[in-house]
């Protein structure tokens, strides 16, 4: 693990300390999940290595998200996994809606400036991302104890928690304490401990200064409403612990700055008992590596588009077939980022999957513990049906009523009155839903052995479809080749 410097003015230190792996573990059997989560991959750097110890005691933490878009991606997942490893290991979390700062537009990672939303579409986002927050860690709850008896964490005490018992999850939003500070009440409470110098060493600061559109004073001032509201989650909840991804760094360090520069700045906290201890850590940072796959290209995207974890947005379906097409270079990374399966398990089923490739085992568990962790058991159900019906060649065991829940709002799945459809040709019926341009080429496949009716091959171009072709009495399913399929579902 990398254990970064503040890069602040002394009296702190601005060296970079090398990397080394972290030696602290709990004093019982358990491992500190601090070390559980550099082993999967989740650690990129920590402000101190006093955070594992930190971390053996109840601790508050906190993670943001700025409502850009109606609905987070899988390019979230590693913050949102993070904090429920953390919750799981009996954690305080607090999963923070950027509704103010969604407003003003994170420089960090841009080479260009965000377009400003208006306020009711990030009012709106803000409510849709909540809502979404909220379901995957219900989700996400029901999944870790479904697999509670192999977790590595919930199976070991540790020193200060004893049997781990799950944490607390509160969702706050950064307009509740924002929208009522006036721009002098700022300034004095939060401006005059910010160092432009340092302000402006900031590498998102940086990058953009160095860029032909520059960075604008609202963009620059992004990282002081961060700091603000660690500052705020800091008094308010005790909390010492922001995570994020390694672009963050800079906003990270701020906030832990504001908090120091304001503390030093009061009378001695004589709470404790005997007044304030000016080596304490008063607060800590963590960032996650930023994710991309073997070939160098941003994780969680498909076909240049995102990969919603919204399924009006990306369906259950696409979702799943988006991890499951993961390439062998980096379906190891994924299992242990994407799974609460134990790492003894993922690396049994990697080398079962590098024996023979060609299974795909590695990518089949990927995609269905992801799918169950993010959409749950039902999500997992109308995906395999999906697959089953779009991409597997047995249909006899197909259920209708199911494949029309795992494919509703799918443009493959037509709705069709069994009137419009029973005693027309299947060229016909290829051309009027899309399979074929026109009749015409439907029949030159069906003469050329490429014509599909339920999997099986199609010889007649004058044969209409009858009630004896239907699958369980309700849908017929056309190909051509191997390209797309059509489900004809009878309303």
């Amino acid at each position: 693990m990398l254990f970064r410097s503040l890069q602040r003015n002394q009296p702190y230190t601005a060296n970079i300390l090398k990397r080394r792996k972290l030696s602290h573990t709990s004093s019982s059997s358990g491992r500190n999940v601090l070390s559980e989560l550099e082993a999967r991959g989740f650690v990129a750097a920590v402000t101190s290595p006093k955070l594992a110890q930190q971390l053996e005691s109840t601790t508050c933490i906190y993670s943001g998200v700025d409502p850009s878009a109606k609905s987070l991606h899988v390019g979230n997942l590693l913050p949102l996994l993070t904090l429920l490893h953390l919750k799981e290991a009996g954690h305080h979390i607090l999963a923070l809606i950027g509704g103010a700062t969604g407003s003003i537009g994170d420089p960090s990672g841009r080479s260009t400036e965000r377009n400003a939303l208006d306020a009711s579409v990030v009012e709106a986002n803000v409510q849709s991302i909540t809502t979404q927050v909220k379901r995957f860690f219900t989700l996400g709850n029901d999944y870790v104890r479904a697999k509670q008896t192999d977790h590595p964490i919930r199976s070991s005490p540790t020193t200060s928690l004893g049997r781990l018992k799950e944490g607390k999850l509160e969702v706050v939003n950064n307009h509740d304490w924002t929208v009522g500070v006036s721009l002098l009440d700022f300034l004095r409470d939060v401006g005059k401990y910010a160092k432009v110098n340092t302000m402006l060493s900031r590498e998102s600061v940086k990058n953009r200064l160095s860029s032909e559109q520059g960075i604008s004073f609202t963009e620059f001032s992004y990282q002081l409403l961060q700091a603000y509201d660690y500052r705020h989650l800091f008094e308010r909840y005790n909390c010492k612990l922001q995570v994020g991804g390694s672009d963050q760094w800079g906003n990270i360090v701020s906030g832990i700055d504001l908090i120091k520069r304001t503390r030093s700045s009061t009378p001695a906290d004589t709470t404790a008992g005997g007044g304030r201890d000016d080596h304490q850590e008063l607060a800590y940072g963590l960032t996650i590596p930023l994710l991309t796959t073997s070939t160098g290209e941003k994780f969680g995207k498909s076909a240049g588009n995102a990969v919603w974890l919204d399924s009006e947005m990306t369906s259950v379906f696409d979702f799943y077939q988006y991890f499951l097409r993961t390439p062998d270079a980096d379906v190891g990374k994924l299992l242990r980022l994407f799974t609460f399966l134990p790492m003894c398990e993922i690396d049994a089923v990697l080398e079962k999957h590098n024996a023979k490739p060609h299974q795909r085992q590695a990518q089949k568990l990927l995609a269905t513990e992801i799918t169950q962790l993010v959409h749950g058991q039902e999500g997992i159900e109308r995906a395999e049906t999906a697959t089953a019906i779009l991409y597997g060649i047995d249909f006899d065991k197909l259920n209708a009523e199911q494949v029309y829940k795992a494919l509703h709002g799918d443009q493959r799945l037509r709705l069709v009155e069994k009137s419009a459809v029973i005693g027309v040709p299947f060229a016909r019926l290829a051309a009027t839903h899309g399979l074929a341009k026109s009749n015409s080429e439907a029949s030159r496949s069906i003469n050329g052995g490429g014509f599909y009716v339920n999997n099986g091959k199609l010889a007649d171009t004058s044969k209409t479809l009858q009630e004896c072709d239907l699958l369980d009495g309700r849908m017929v399913v056309l190909a051509i080749g191997k390209g797309e399929r059509k489900i004809l579902y009878l309303t």
